[in-house]
């Protein structure tokens, strides 16, 4: 028996999402911004304290929502939580975009705008960053000038380690009277700039977080929303009961408990990054000025093989030739002794091509 089933043509149009190559465990892991160090140990010993009877119920959120807002400086009705940074995302869809409404935003940038957008079918928006990865600001206040119904910013955004100026948040801000301004802040623990203490002055602001970066949750998939309560009462509408887990509760309630941990990660990330930034510099190889744990590098031509070659070798890189040009390539801080393992590999083959 054939079925012809009613599939919505934004579907029809565009193509699956790939998510990550398998296989990646063991590798030197260089390509998704993970913290490569892994977890807190608490996070391990907190995993490890949970009973068959708290895993046969169902989640409660109102404790752990009320702590883990509370490491952000916000209450619990100004907290959502989410299952991963990417259904943070979706959530703004969901509640305020229909077929064909707008949505802006600046390329390159996280992919999973744009994904979202085409499902939705929006009327996409998009602004670019010019050769030297500059934020195109004032071309974005003119464009909130056409009043779109989501405008998304990373900051830092990824790939390019851009960083806007809280002082051009704030322009933002003032000229998106009518759009709502999704702050991606993936990243801010690196970068050491957040807007969390405007939400309650800017209604049309939402900050999404992760703890997939610096707490190193990326596999137990826990995100957020802050913004003022009476707008994220609005997102609540649009989320299900149930939307995230009780393991991933436990685990971001250790991992903020043992806050050195994250502390600790971060600085040494932050001296890494400017050490190999150096010796690529050294090498004449081009980076970008980066706010998160990650570079943007320019390779040239030769930089597509030597990617080739480093993944044949268990070292990956995320490369974006295709979003931005040839060569270009994102590379995540790992360890001392990984970032090390890498220069060599470079050093050692770059002069083939």
């Amino acid at each position: 028996m054939k079925a012809r089933l009613p599939v919505r043509e934004a579907i029809l149009k565009r193509r699956t999402y790939e998510a990550p190559a398998e296989g990646r465990a063991g590798k030197i892991r260089l390509d998704f911004n993970e913290n490569t160090s892994g977890c807190s140990p608490a996070v391990i010993r907190a995993l490890t304290r949970l009973t068959p009877q708290q895993i046969a119920m169902y989640p409660e959120y109102e404790r752990p929502s009320r702590r883990i807002a509370g490491h952000f400086g916000v209450r619990a009705d100004e907290f959502l939580l989410t299952n991963g940074g990417d259904d943070a995302l979706r959530v703004f869809f969901d509640a305020f975009v229909n077929e064909r409404d707008g949505v802006l935003f600046c390329e390159p940038t996280f992919p999973m705008y744009r994904y979202y957008a085409e499902i939705y079918g929006a009327r996409i928006d998009v602004l670019g960053y010019d050769s030297e990865m500059s934020f195109p600001l004032q071309a974005v206040l003119a464009a909130l000038k056409r009043r779109p119904q989501v405008f998304f910013l990373a900051n830092p955004n990824n790939p390019t380690g851009t960083l806007v100026p809280m002082g051009d948040v704030k322009k933002i801000l003032k000229a998106a009277t009518h759009t709502a301004v999704v702050l991606d802040e993936a990243y801010a623990e690196f970068s050491g700039m957040t807007a969390i203490s405007w939400i309650r002055r800017f209604p049309q602001l939402f900050i999404a977080r992760t703890f997939s970066k610096a707490a190193g949750l990326a596999a137990l998939r826990l995100g957020a929303v802050i913004a003022c309560k009476e707008s994220l009462n609005i997102l609540r509408r649009a989320m299900p009961p149930f939307p995230v887990n009780i393991a991933v509760l436990v685990a971001a309630e250790a991992a903020l408990r043992d806050g050195s941990a994250i502390r600790t990660y971060v600085q040494e990330t932050l001296r890494i990054r400017g050490w190999f930034a150096g010796q690529l510099k050294k090498l004449g190889i081009k980076t970008f000025s980066s706010g998160g744990n990650f570079l943007l590098a320019n390779f040239g031509p030769s930089g597509p093989p030597l990617f080739a070659l480093l993944a044949r070798q268990g070292i990956l890189l995320r490369e974006r030739t295709r979003e931005i040009g040839p060569g270009y390539v994102r590379i995540t801080i790992g360890t001392a002794r990984e970032m090390q393992t890498l220069l060599k590999e470079i050093q050692r083959h770059r002069v083939k091509y």
